[in-house]
């Protein structure tokens, strides 16, 4: 039997509260933007200190190991080969 959630939910604790002036919307951003690049590059170092894998695998669209292979050689089925990933 399904709860009826439609009452007001709590709104969670901010990200960020100045203690003191008005900052402009600019700034705030900055500030964010600062924030939350440190936060990601001291995750980054605890997982390189605890050697962790960086993250997933590139894509296949940035992966530039492609690009290394040779190009087809000209003869039968070469139009084929061509266009298969490899």
């Amino acid at each position: 039997m399904p709860t009826d959630d439609s009452g007001p939910r709590p709104r969670p604790a901010p990200f960020l509260r100045v203690v003191r002036g008005d900052p402009a919307p600019e700034e705030a951003a900055a500030l964010v933007a600062v924030l939350t690049a440190r936060a990601r590059a001291a995750r980054a170092a605890r997982a390189a200190a605890r050697g962790d894998e960086e993250g997933p695998p590139p894509s296949g669209w940035r992966d530039r190991s492609r690009l290394l292979g040779l190009p087809p050689a000209p003869g039968p089925g070469a139009w084929r080969a061509a266009c298969r990933p490899r």
